[in-house]
């Protein structure tokens, strides 16, 4: 498990150091940074995948697109110099292990060397079970990739949840394996029966199937309504709102997740109304509590309650949620970024000014 991230001079950080715990929350305000968190993850692990971390950083691939080596500086107000250099320290939970990436920038190739470098464990960041999901995530199609490649092999639902459908058909039918994630009202243990559970809580009485297309290297998604009496003929992923399509990746990701896994997810939030919100902040929570490690950035603050109930309800320890508050102050060459400690009873006793107040301040402005 990652417990901390030091970052210097990368991107918008001169230096900082990120706090990780078994379900960590990036939120703040626009542009403070939180991205550049989860880039330096992803970073790390693409290189990983390419290189094994013994050549240059892998700035452009599966899971970021991060331009060329002046791209990656932090430079705010200073020139670029030849020897700059970008420095990413994980801490790992196991014997207390630090390992360091050291990249030399290279004006000439516009490029980041890695000048010192360390072998990684071979799990979390840097082991099989690995999930990344970026806020573009996968619309409403009337087709999906089938790649046995991303799903058979490597397990993946893909940066965009573009495989999420086709790994459903595949894996569909193992157990899911985090108690606390077992749904009451779901027909079965399966990941399959489980993911359809989870997806009626944001559309009631609502269902998908994943159909194999012949001869072809592609699925489709398909829904159905229950009646009274029958279900509804089945209807295409692009006749059906986008929050059921964008929201199943997210599912299946916790769903599928197991011990010692890792996952990250860019603004779960997005398509959801607010008691959907809600249910994948709950997920995030609950595979937590099952022995995954969550890494979510997030701007709501549904999301955010929903984490600190299922604390309250003793799912997880207030020291299992780490908790990064962002912001910018003007004249500030970085930005700031504040440790809230949550509770064993889900309250926060330091809010910072900025954070997640929007609707007092509303609120405040209409009895006035």
């Amino acid at each position: 498990m990652i417990q901390s991230l030091k970052l210097e001079n990368f991107v918008a950080f001169q230096q900082t150091q990120i706090t990780f715990a078994g379900l960590t929350l990036l939120t703040g305000t626009n542009s403070a940074g939180k991205s550049s968190v989860l880039h330096a993850l992803a970073l790390l692990r693409q290189t990983y995948e390419t290189n094994h971390l013994s050549g240059p950083l892998v700035l452009n691939g599966e899971y970021v697109n991060l331009g060329v080596g002046r791209d990656v500086l932090h430079s705010e107000f200073r020139p670029l110099a030849s020897d700059d250099i970008v420095r990413l320290a994980v801490s790992l939970e196991a014997d207390e292990q630090r390992a360091t990436w050291r990249a030399i920038y290279s004006r000439e190739a516009d490029a980041l060397a890695l000048d010192e470098h360390m072998q990684p464990l071979e799990r979390g960041l840097f082991g099989p079970a690995f999930q990344f999901l970026g806020a573009d995530r996968m619309a409403p199609e009337t087709t999906y990739p089938k790649s046995h490649e991303a799903v058979h092999i490597r397990r993946s639902l893909g940066v965009r949840g573009e495989h999420a459908p086709n790994f459903l058909r595949v894996h569909g039918s193992e157990a899911v394996t985090n108690s606390s994630l077992i749904h009451p009202s779901a027909s079965g243990p399966s990941l399959a029966e489980q993911a359809n559970a989870w997806l009626a809580e944001l559309s009631p009485e609502t269902s998908f199937t994943v159909v194999d297309i012949p001869d072809a290297d592609l699925v489709k998604l398909v829904y159905r309504r229950l009646g009274t009496d029958v279900a509804t003929e089945p209807q295409r992923a692009t006749n059906v709102g986008f929050g059921l399509t964008v929201a199943l990746p997210i599912i299946t990701a916790c769903l599928s997740a197991a011990q010692g896994s890792l996952i990250v997810i860019e603004n779960p939030e997005a398509h959801l109304h607010p008691r959907g919100q809600a249910m994948i902040g709950r997920m995030c929570a609950l595979a937590a509590a099952g022995g995954a490690q969550v890494v979510v950035e997030s701007h709501s603050d549904h999301v955010l309650n929903a984490v600190r109930l299922e604390v309250k309800r003793k799912s997880l320890s207030g020291s299992d949620v780490s908790l990064n508050y962002f912001s910018r102050e003007a004249k500030v060459l970085q930005p700031i970024v504040d440790h809230l400690q949550v509770d064993d009873d889900g309250m926060i006793a330091s809010w910072p000014p900025g954070f997640f107040d929007q609707i007092d301040v509303a609120l405040d402005a209409l009895l006035r």
